[in-house]
């Protein structure tokens, strides 16, 4: 059986923050701008319906690690979907 491993996505939201870091160090307002979705419902509307279809698609193959990897690509869909005020 091929296992899930739950350490990849735990070093992608580390790469995230540390990108939202350095965006911060470069523009002042820049790690607002990178976290707007967080007030934005629709995005974390998309993001929940993507976490929920992830992780109930994956849950038979890898129960627990398959949530932060569902948890991850919602909060990527989140952070897309809250960009498109950006435009």
């Amino acid at each position: 059986m091929v296992g899930v491993s739950s350490v990849t996505p735990l070093i992608l939201v580390a790469v995230l923050v540390v990108r939202t870091v350095v965006r911060q160090v470069r523009d002042p307002d820049g790690a607002r701008a990178e976290w707007a979705f967080v007030t934005d419902r629709v995005a974390w509307a998309g993001g929940a319906v993507t976490a929920l279809a992830v992780g109930g698609t994956g849950w038979s193959y890898g129960r627990y690690a398959v949530v932060a990897w569902a948890l991850l690509a919602g909060l990527l869909v989140a952070q897309l979907m809250g960009r498109r005020s950006e435009r």
